[in-house]
């Protein structure tokens, strides 16, 4: 599932294209992960977010004297936008649709598709502001890059808690954004064991400053692709050749040149190296 980097990275490229078209139609696959659409017709876009692993893009009121609306996206396990007809990568093909669109965006200078294998991605139109029937976004916790995410703040919600510290990550609410990739990359380098229970001070400023430095590494090479993930423009992230824990079970440590382990954890696969990290 795209995380905070994967997701920063399409809004960047969205954003340009979006804000300040006018949105005249849409036409949707009835599912229960698409609610309110029918709304969106006739709004223009004012800016274009992120918030953890959503994009929100602000609609203008319509009709006039209506509230401003918010299209909130999250990609899910397979999602991708992608403007039709749009010239590819170098030796790929112009983008045209195919059976997996599942909701198509007639603006006013173009045509965007929202395209989802396996229909776990979701499209839902709000109030501005007003995520109560979203849970998850709702209960986000803060930004990691952002002034937020306050180092003392995270590591007295680490003391507090007798979870697995990766358990913690993964739950969004002590840190927006962080999934199963980044979490695993961020706990290496901090020399932290995803089940350690115990997190003290000094180890907890370690891994803030870890969690900042692998998600704005990952945005500088556009996410981390494996298979689905794509950006707006059709081209893959490029993370993938630059991770040194997340998917290199039986690898050497690039540390210590242990053997990387692989368990299972909140059901969760985990790779960590024994040695470096410990408890």
């Amino acid at each position: 599932m795209p995380e905070l980097p994967e997701v920063e990275s399409v809004r960047r490229q969205l954003a340009p294209r979006l804000v300040g078209r006018s949105v005249l139609d849409v036409t949707y696959e009835s599912q229960d992960r698409f609610e309110g659409l029918e709304r969106v017709g006739g709004t223009r876009v004012l800016d274009v977010r992120r918030r953890g692993k959503y994009l929100l893009a602000h609609l203008s009121g319509a009709p006039t004297g209506t509230v401003d609306r918010e299209l909130v996206m999250h990609l899910g396990m397979t999602g991708s936008f992608r403007f039709r007809g749009e010239p590819a990568p170098v030796g790929g093909t112009a983008w045209t649709p195919d059976a997996y669109v599942r909701a198509t965006f007639t603006l006013d200078d173009g045509v965007l598709d929202f395209r989802d294998v396996r229909r776990f991605g979701r499209l839902t139109v709000v109030p501005a502001g007003h995520y109560d029937g979203i849970a998850t976004l709702a209960a986000l916790g803060p930004e990691p890059l952002s002034d937020d995410f306050d180092a003392e703040v995270f590591a007295r919600a680490l003391a507090r808690s007798r979870a697995p510290v990766k358990t913690l990550l993964l739950n969004q609410r002590l840190v927006a954004g962080v999934g199963n990739i980044y979490a695993d990359e961020a706990l290496w380098r901090a020399r932290i064991n995803p089940r350690a229970r115990r997190v003290g001070p000094a180890r907890a400023q370690r891994l803030w400053r870890a969690l900042r430095e692998v998600l704005t590494e990952a945005i500088e090479r556009e996410g981390t692709t494996f298979r689905d993930y794509r950006m707006v423009n059709g081209e893959s992230g490029r993370n993938a050749d630059f991770l040194v824990a997340y998917g290199q079970e039986g690898k050497p440590c690039p540390r210590c040149g242990d053997p990387l382990r692989k368990i299972t954890l909140g059901g969760r696969g985990t790779t960590y190296c024994p040695r470096c990290q410990r408890r």
